[in-house]
Order: structure tokens, then sequence, then C-alpha cells
């Protein structure tokens, strides 16, 4: 079997594939304070009843990167793969600087070249809202990076006297009556219209119209206000992109 990671600002993702099958995925906190051995302890308790053969890591905190894959080689005494712009991607990285793209969205582009046609943009619900393109010629070209929701949702609380912290949630009314209405239209409603404004401007630079799917956990609450819906929603992308990854590099 094999196991996938990918290593967040605020979670761990991990699934767990028998050839194309996801079978299993666990989240874990990113907890930059745990030593070694309390994530050997984590890995040995998810993974005890599996036969893992591989693992391939993506990550863009780090501080976790060399202590997770430690953690995973000693635990399930493998060589993992650590993905970076270094390794075959299996499509072009047509980016100014490669060293500074997060590996997470390697994957999200490279899980998007090989399930999707072209051009294609994945909208990626993270601690930021990202979007990864690959244009029609199978190039990633870049994207957008921009403030997650639940990342809007603490600065408003956290850089205002009054305003409360809440969670995410349907926006009832685009004119709040109350101030949790009002902060669920302008973030939640705000960002639908962000994405098809973005879309709508990315299209024109690709010069074509684009396949749009989105990955994570928001994409749900978001599509209901959008005025062009996603075309696919694929929650576990990433995971799909980083077990392609493996198999190109094992």
């Amino acid at each position: 079997m094999l196991l996938t990671a990918d290593i967040g600002n605020t979670s761990i993702t991990l699934g767990l594939f028998d050839d194309t099958a996801l079978v299993e995925e666990f989240r874990l906190a990113s907890d930059k304070d745990l030593s070694l051995e309390e994530y050997e302890v984590l890995i040995k308790s998810l993974f005890k009843d599996f036969k893992i053969d591989g693992c391939i890591i993506s990550s863009v905190v780090e501080e976790l990167n060399k202590k997770f894959k430690t953690a995973v080689d000693e635990v399930l005494k493998i060589d993992s793969i650590l993905l970076s712009a270094s390794l075959n991607t299996g499509i072009k990285i047509a980016l100014q600087n490669k060293k500074e793209i997060g590996a997470d969205r390697i994957a999200n582009a490279a899980g998007a070249y090989v399930l999707y046609s072209h051009p294609v943009i994945v909208v990626d619900f993270g601690t930021a809202t990202s979007f990864d393109i690959v244009n029609k010629d199978g190039e990633f070209v870049g994207g957008v990076i921009a403030p997650g929701i639940n990342l809007q949702l603490k600065t408003l609380n956290k850089f205002t006297s009054k305003l409360p912290r809440i969670d995410a949630a349907k926006s009832p009314t685009a004119i709040g009556s109350n101030t949790t209405d009002a902060i669920l239209s302008g973030v939640i409603r705000g960002c639908a219209c962000m994405i098809d404004g973005l879309v709508e401007q990315c299209e024109k630079e690709l010069g074509s119209k684009a396949v749009v799917v989105a990955t994570g956990g928001y994409a749900s609450i978001v599509v209901d206000y959008m005025k062009r819906p996603f075309d696919f929603i694929n929650p576990t992308l990433t995971l799909e992109g980083l077990r392609h990854l493996y198999y190109l590099n094992s």
C-alpha cells in the first residue's frame, strides 16, 4: 500500500492507497511542537494494521519536513519521497522561480493534468485559497493566492475590538441584518465573487475556457453563491496527485 501525506499550515492529511483506490484517510494537526518520537507514536498507532510499501510527502511547513519524513521512515522501514519541483512531475513547471512553489500546488497541478482536460484551474480551499493553473499545453503556468476562509474569519476577530469569532457556514442573505450574517456574507459570498471574477480573468489570459475543479473543505459552502459552479469538486485531488507523482519517481 502507498501512504500519501499532505502537510499544510493547519493540518496533515494522510491518504492510504491500495493501487488506485483511496481506502483510508486520516487528519492530524500540523503541530510543529510535537517531537519526532511523538510523531512516530502517532504514525505507529494509525498504521499498525497496514502493510505500507512506500510514501510520498508534500509539505509547506519547513519545520516539519525532516521530522515527519524521519518518523515515517523509521516506523514503516521505508525511504519516503519528499516532493519538490526538482523531482519528475510529469508536467512542465513554467514559473519564474520553481523553488518557491508549494509542494501541494505541484501535487494539485499534476493531479489535474492527469485527471482532467486542459486548460484546468484548480481552486484549493486551504489555509489560503489558491488557484493552480495548467494551460492547454499541459504546462503549470502559475496561479493565485488569497487568504483562506478560516483565516479571514480569524483575522476579523483578532484585529477588531467588537467582531466575534465565528465558524464558516452558509450565508443566509447578502445583506446581513446582524453581525454574524454580515461577516458570513462578506467572507463566504465575497469568496464566491472573487472566484467568479478571477476565473474569468484567468480564462482571458489563457485564451480559452477552462475546466474548473475545487478541492478542500469549503467548496460545498461557497459554490451556492457562484455564478458559474465548479465543473468538478474533488476533495482528494491533492492526494491523488501525490499518488501519481510517487509512481513517476519511485
